[in-house]
């Protein structure tokens, strides 16, 4: 039987996660990506909660919906960059959730270094 891509995608994200853990001094800074919104979420793993998060959905001004781009990726990166800030964080651990490093993903990676957050 042949695996979906999600099927995949959730092998790889397991495969990630086994190598990679965040802390309190350094969170891990978590990517979803759906077909509408891209969201960002820096994780805490050894007491489990989020610290603070960020989305495209949240981002959108009076129930208008930004149109998924790159650069809506980019301002997600910024606005948790900055969250992050707030909260004292410099460094993170980026998780991509088993998506490729392209892309959305990417830009919002680079929005996060964009707004001063280490990885």
């Amino acid at each position: 039987m042949k695996m979906t891509k999600e099927q995949a995608r959730q092998r790889k994200k397991i495969r990630i996660r086994k190598k990679i853990s965040g802390t309190a001094a350094r969170p891990r800074l978590v990517v979803f990506r759906s077909n509408k919104h891209i969201y960002a979420q820096l994780v805490d793993d050894l007491i489990g909660k989020t610290v603070t998060a960020s989305s495209s959905k949240a981002l959108a001004k009076d129930g208008e919906a930004l149109k998924l781009t790159c650069e809506t990726a980019a301002k997600v990166g910024k606005d948790i960059a900055a969250k992050a800030k707030e909260l004292k964080i410099e460094t993170v651990v980026f998780d991509r959730s088993g998506y490729i490093y392209h892309g959305r993903v990417k830009a919002l990676a680079d929005g996060a270094r964009e707004g001063g957050l280490k990885f």
